[in-house]
């Protein structure tokens, strides 16, 4: 009963202090010492040393290649003008009329060609504030527009997206980012059709009621910058990365040839090392053809690189959290009550990852710990290893944005807007579109077994 109590009163008191303001990379140590102390297991510093350190040191080894290739090439997209140039050319083919639209899939292609998703923030936000004023359309429906491209489908339900959440289970379930195509095209149409369905006919509602984009003038709105590169080489980089992960993907690291070296030496092949191949190169296209557009190259390519390190400890901390709470006794307790719960192997899945990842208030953070403590019963249900991949990922996609969560506090931050003023449609398109989502391709695949 300690055991139990110690699990619940730690994830409520980690859920409470991140929501103020709390950085995890206090919270998750103290929080894990205190969770054994109440158990009465183990002692709190040798929960410490002996069990986060190892856990949150895994994970780092495990993906610090694929933050910091990240890291830096949304760095250099964002530094060059690339994003922006993208951005602005799809903004400028859909028209006033359609700016909410434009908003949500300038956002999407970026954030599904690899660029990291607060550079995107950064870089759609004078684009969507400039287009929305000029529509007239309400701006506190611009985060929910941003969100809608940047936090949903192209984050965790696209197949082949290198946002690194979607290597994550390749590396436990032996499967690459495109696993589960169906079922993430699938996800992927509810969640943007249902998305946009929603800010259009609030648009509509709200311009009826005479609301228009409203004063802002703390807002520092500028027109957009002229000195940006063509839409042809801005795009590149993107492209780069999409055709280097489909080929490393589909064809290098299924040569015989290629993986007889690696059993060779008692290994196998990196679900993470197409994502890393597809970045590193198109990091080296834009240093080479993009020069002229960055001022300080050592300092750019340093900044990106620093950028990586507090997302991926973030990350870590909730893993090695999670590793103290799964070597408590009570964790098997209440393990053994998700996995026997009277409902359909498939839907326990979506249960218990929407559901740690809402605790921590990180998808990536909710899927790190469903993995390092549920993957093994997950694989032992019979549940096809790529189905597992894509309805887990969208399921973390559900309830990881509560008021809580860091990606929308900054969201809002840039926009300058408040949680009362548009969290309301950040969380419809965040939470209940994917929640939806995954009940649906769960059943899908219950019915049918395609994946």
């Amino acid at each position: 009963m300690l055991g139990v109590i110690a699990i619940i009163s730690t994830l409520v008191a980690l859920m409470y202090f991140a929501y103020r303001g709390i950085t995890v990379l206090i919270l998750a140590p103290i929080l894990a010492m205190i969770a054994a102390l109440l158990a009465g297991e183990i002692p709190a510093l040798y929960a410490l040393s002996e069990t986060f350190m190892p856990a949150a040191a895994g994970y780092i080894t495990s993906y610090f290649p694929v933050f910091l290739t990240g890291a830096i090439f949304g760095k250099l997209m964002g530094v060059t003008g690339a994003a922006n140039a993208i951005a602005e050319f799809i903004s400028e083919k859909f028209g006033e009329k359609r700016a909410i639209t434009a908003v949500v899939i300038a956002t999407a292609l970026l954030t599904y060609g690899g660029v990291s998703l607060f550079v995107v923030v950064f870089a759609i936000y004078p684009i969507g504030a400039t287009l929305l004023r000029r529509a007239d359309i309400p701006k506190r429906l611009l985060p929910g527009a941003i969100a809608l491209g940047g936090f949903t489908f192209t984050m965790t339900a696209l197949p082949g997206t290198p946002q690194y959440i979607n290597t994550m289970p390749t590396l436990y379930f032996g499967t690459d980012i495109y696993a589960g195509p169906v079922l993430g095209i699938l996800a992927s149409a509810i969640i943007l059709g249902g998305g946009l369905t929603y800010l259009n006919w609030r648009a509509r509602t709200l311009k009826a009621k005479g609301e228009g984009y409203g004063e802002h003038p703390d807002e520092e709105i500028h027109e957009m910058n002229d000195k940006l590169p063509g839409i042809g080489l801005a795009i590149t980089p993107i492209i780069i990365v999409f055709v280097l992960n489909f080929v490393f993907t589909n064809w290098y690291f299924k040569m015989d040839s290629v993986i007889g070296k690696y059993e060779a030496l008692d290994s196998a092949v990196n679900g993470t090392w197409p994502v890393i191949l597809g970045l590193g190169v198109a990091i080296i296209f834009i240093l080479i053809t993009m020069r002229k557009f960055i001022a300080n190259t050592n300092k750019t390519v340093f900044d990106g690189a620093v950028g990586s390190l507090l997302p991926i400890f973030n990350t870590a901390s909730e893993v090695g959290y999670g590793g103290v709470i799964k070597s408590l006794a009570a964790f098997t307790t209440v393990k053994t009550g998700i996995v026997a719960l009277a409902i359909p192997s498939i839907f326990k899945v979506g249960i218990s990852t929407t559901l740690l990842a809402g605790i921590v208030g990180s998808s990536s953070g909710g899927t790190a710990i469903a993995l390092e403590v549920l993957s093994e019963e997950f694989l032992a249900m019979g549940i096809a290893p790529g189905a597992l991949h894509r309805i887990m990922l969208v399921a973390a996609g559900g309830l990881d944005s509560l008021p809580h969560c860091g990606a929308v506090i900054t969201l809002l931050a840039v926009c300058k807007l408040t949680h009362k003023e548009s969290y309301k449609d950040i969380a419809f398109n965040t939470m209940i579109l994917p929640i939806i989502a995954v009940l649906v391709i769960s059943l899908f695949y219950l019915i049918t077994g395609i994946y």
